[in-house]
């Protein structure tokens, strides 16, 4: 594991002072805020924009003690160093016990099988209207005869309107789903009821994955809807390989119903090489930390500053590469993931990227602190379990470029799929796939018309499931790490 922590800021050296003596003991009563300000100070990204945080705003321990009795709680001292909430640095946080911090579970809920979306039913101010975004591979819906672009419009019976669809869908264990036709004008029962039950589902890790051939070109597509942890990176390793025994030499990479999370840059890492692969031990991605922290690693430990591509998951697996100089990756929002992702690959290869919008531009990494002389889960302080997980760096490519402003789309498609014209995943009557399909095939690009009779969008069960977007950690040191 990669040891970042080695800029040590000795705690008995505040400001000028170089001899350690019994005042530069640490309280026990401001212990936590001390770990607390000397880890913002060592490593925030934005340690010299706050004035509490200089490296000359304290003389003594005793001064800083002083100082820190002033806070409350250690969120009041840590929320107090955060630059620029509101618009910089909404990513920062503090976490009062370290036990908490884990990898995200393997996928897990509670469902009937049916992703769904809700939209106001024209004419209407209290109905609306829900429709099958894709049913759930072995879930009780799979059976059912359901298929993605039927509506729906009422639950035991029961209307769905704008205050109780949620309750209705949501908090009922089993129930019986009214479906409808629907012009995009008028809704009309067509009689058909399904009887739907909520078994605790486990997210299969690769939705769909197959192979289009038009001449010479062999398409890979690979629908993914889970999060970049390590849990899935084996399967995503089997799916790469059964692409590289079909002879795959261009890859779609579909992320329009992606969850999100598991941002570790090792991660994103691994996923660049199974896509490229001729790229082995050159840099995928480079470090940028803070005025006093980059020169201390640029002098004693350069090459920590770098992630490079790998032809190993976690030094062990090999990796299935493709060896691509291309890669198409549909999304219909941003993700840090996505964006670290396009940035690594944008050093070596084209990247199409075909989206709703231009990405939000979160180039920042953070790293987890705990209360130990070189911050790391080693050596922590057994007195209390709180740490931090602050921004410290921001991510840069091997031409140094970044992202601040995020990516504009190659290609755009709309920000909600055409609800009458849905298609079937993983053919060519998915509108979005197919003309994905005929850019990667000749290069056209046609402009989308979107919502062209202006639905009013309610809901989206996939959106809802997103995870919390945290960022790119560079190093999470779990508490059972060895």
């Amino acid at each position: 594991m990669k040891n970042l922590y080695k800029l040590v800021f000795f705690l008995c050296i505040i400001g000028s002072l170089s001899n350690c003596t019994k005042e530069d003991e640490v309280p026990a009563d401001v212990e936590i805020n001390d770990f607390v300000w000397k880890a913002m100070n060592a490593y925030y990204l934005y340690q010299d924009k706050i004035p509490d945080l200089s490296d000359r705003r304290f003389n003594s321990q005793p001064e800083l003690n002083n100082y820190l009795r002033g806070f409350n709680t250690p969120n009041d001292l840590f929320s107090s160093l955060v630059f620029d909430r509101s618009t910089t640095d909404n990513l920062s946080r503090l976490v009062d016990d370290y036990n908490k911090i884990t990898e995200p579970p393997l996928r897990s809920s509670n469902t009937t099988g049916i992703e769904y979306g809700i939209i106001a039913e024209p004419g209407s101010a209290t109905n609306v209207i829900g429709y099958v975004l894709y049913v759930l591979p072995s879930s009780n819906a799979a059976n059912k005869s359901i298929v993605r672009g039927e509506f729906f419009y009422a639950v035991n019976n029961t209307q769905l309107t704008r205050t109780n669809y949620r309750n209705l869908l949501d908090n009922t264990q089993s129930f019986d789903l009214h479906f409808a036709n629907f012009d995009g004008n008028t809704l009309t029962p067509n009689g058909k009821i399904v009887s739907l039950s909520k078994t605790n589902y486990s997210h299969q890790p690769i939705f769909l994955a197959k192979k289009f051939t038009n001449g010479s070109k062999n398409i890979g597509y690979l629908l993914y809807n889970n999060d970049f942890s390590t849990n899935y990176l084996k399967e995503l390793n089997n799916t790469f390989l059964q692409f590289k025994n079909q002879g795959v030499n261009e890859f779609i990479l579909d992320l329009r119903y992606n969850i999100g999370g598991g941002s570790f840059a090792k991660n994103i890492t691994q996923i660049g090489s199974m896509i490229t692969g001729q790229f082995n031990t050159k840099t995928f991605l480079k470090e940028k930390w803070n005025g006093k922290a980059q020169p201390w690693f640029e002098l004693h430990q350069p090459d920590s500053l770098l992630t490079r591509f790998t032809d190993k998951i976690n030094s062990t697996t090999p990796i299935n590469s493709l060896q691509l100089t291309d890669v198409y990756i549909i999304s219909n929002g941003s993700s840090s993931s996505l964006e670290l992702l396009i940035n690594g690959l944008k050093g070596y290869i084209n990247v199409h990227l075909i989206n709703s919008t231009t990405t939000s531009g979160n180039n920042k990494g953070a790293i987890t602190l705990y209360n130990s002389i070189d911050y790391d889960f080693e050596g922590r302080s057994k007195n209390h379990t709180v740490t931090v997980q602050p921004i410290v760096l921001e991510f840069y490519n091997a031409k140094d470029e970044t992202y601040t402003n995020g990516f504009a789309p190659n290609l755009t498609i709309c920000t909600q799929e055409d609800l009458l014209n849905l298609g079937k995943l993983g053919e060519t009557t998915d509108p979005i796939l197919n003309k994905v399909l005929n850019y990667v095939s000749n290069g056209t690009i046609t402009t989308p018309n979107c919502n062209p009779t202006n639905f009013e969008f309610l809901f989206n069960s996939v959106e809802n499931q997103k995870l919390t977007d945290r960022g790119i950690f560079i190093k999470q040191d779990l508490p059972n790490t060895n």
